[in-house]
């Protein structure tokens, strides 16, 4: 018996919605079924909800910091959900992973230099990287059996040559990879050789579906640690993307030192009105709503390979081992990025994201966002398979 309801619709059309109030802008039609951008279509979980009236109903929305309960539910979820001990000296805010990221490739690469990215990877990976003046240096992802491994040789080639910096996208997006700990461990050991800084994004750290344990990359050693910023945040865990709440672990005083006074150099440092007490109900009542939603996911998940493999068996799915994401390869439909979008936007009403945005190894995938009620995924895939259907190659 379940506590709570992922079948039931809610219109988030007119609510300010990225997902949902872009579709005619972007997509060219305001009945486009919207599946793309990581959010999920269901109510964040109860005791959030109760959280923030309160916080509402104080009607001062004045300038805060960040109290000793909040830092506590952040130690006492990844102590309880990861097996991980947080200092809480460890601890510093940030607005959100992507300006992690950037801050991260500003702060431990110089103008100029290759830092690694393992492509195909969530795109801003790419944007961090450019728009700071610095090259990428790919690592492509190998595709074997139907999952995505790594590339130790191409990578400790990478390092030879003088990257200095790595991205490591963990749990994978879009390829819903859970690195092993043999992987992370054989990661960590080129970088311990090479002198590599590596910055992790695990905000899916939490989303590891059944059978899958994710491994925070800095638990792994005290040695690993101290070459590490965790970016970590509570946002596609419990689906408050728009609350803006993330922070960065780093047992290295030095590396945290860095990343704090270039975030109060830039005044991001202050503290949200709601985000904070929005993160300790999440992490301190929410693990039974998450557990749920992971159920819900995984069976949504089945449900669409099992519809792929009866309508359209050309499309082949990567199943995912975390994320509510699926990595898609429409290879052989014969269409090439533009011909995806024409079949996405035009032909099937659907928005699901466009491989190629992650790399030139994702060209010819899409990325459907799963995190949405039965009866939205039914009626976009059935769109998307009759039109495909249909569709001439190009």
């Amino acid at each position: 018996m379940t506590k709570y309801d992922f079948d039931r619709v809610l219109d988030r059309r007119n609510t300010h919605s990225y997902k949902w109030d872009q579709a005619e802008k972007l997509f060219g039609s305001k009945d486009i079924l919207p599946l793309w951008v990581a959010d999920m279509d269901f109510e964040s979980p109860p005791a959030v909800k109760e959280t923030l009236v309160r916080r509402a109903e104080h009607g001062i929305y004045g300038y805060c910091v960040p109290s000793g309960s909040y830092i506590e539910s952040i130690t006492g979820w990844f102590q309880r959900r990861h097996d991980w001990e947080i200092s809480k000296e460890w601890i510093a805010q940030s607005p959100g992973i992507v300006t992690t990221l950037s801050l991260a490739v500003e702060l431990f690469s110089e103008p100029g230099a290759e830092v690694i990215l393992q492509s195909p990877v969530y795109y801003p990976f790419y944007d961090v990287i450019k728009m700071n003046d610095r090259k990428v240096a790919d690592n492509p992802l190998i595709l074997r059996n139907g999952r995505y491994e790594m590339d130790y040789e191409q990578l400790e080639g990478l390092m030879k040559g003088g990257a200095k910096l790595l991205l490591l996208c963990s749990p994978h997006n879009p390829g819903g990879r859970v690195w092993e700990r043999e992987e992370l461990l054989r990661l960590g050991e080129l970088c311990l050789q090479y002198g590599v800084i590596v910055v992790s994004d695990e905000i899916h750290c939490d989303l590891a579906l059944p059978g899958h344990k994710h491994i925070p990359f800095a638990s792994l050693s005290k040695e690993l640690s101290d070459i590490t910023l965790m970016a970590l945040a509570p946002t596609k865990t419990f689906n408050l993307p728009g609350i803006h709440s993330s922070f960065i672990v780093a047992s290295n005083p030095e590396i945290k030192r860095k990343f704090e006074t270039r975030i109060k150099a830039l005044s991001l440092h202050m503290a949200s009105f709601f985000a904070q007490d929005a993160v300790e109900a999440a992490y301190n009542e929410g693990a039974e709503w998450l557990d749920e939603l992971i159920t819900y996911i995984d069976g949504n998940i089945g449900y669409t390979i099992s519809y792929l493999a009866e309508h359209l068996p050309q499309v082949k799915p990567m199943k995912p081992e975390a994320t509510y994401l699926l990595w898609i390869d429409c290879r052989e439909l014969g269409l090439n990025g533009a011909g995806l979008k024409k079949l996405m936007y035009e032909e099937a009403g659907v928005a699901f994201n466009e491989g190629s945005v992650y790399g030139s190894e994702g060209e010819g995938y899409l990325r459907i966002n799963m995190a949405c009620p039965r009866s939205i995924l039914q009626k976009a895939l059935e769109r998307f398979c009759a039109a495909a259907a249909a569709y001439p190659a190009q």
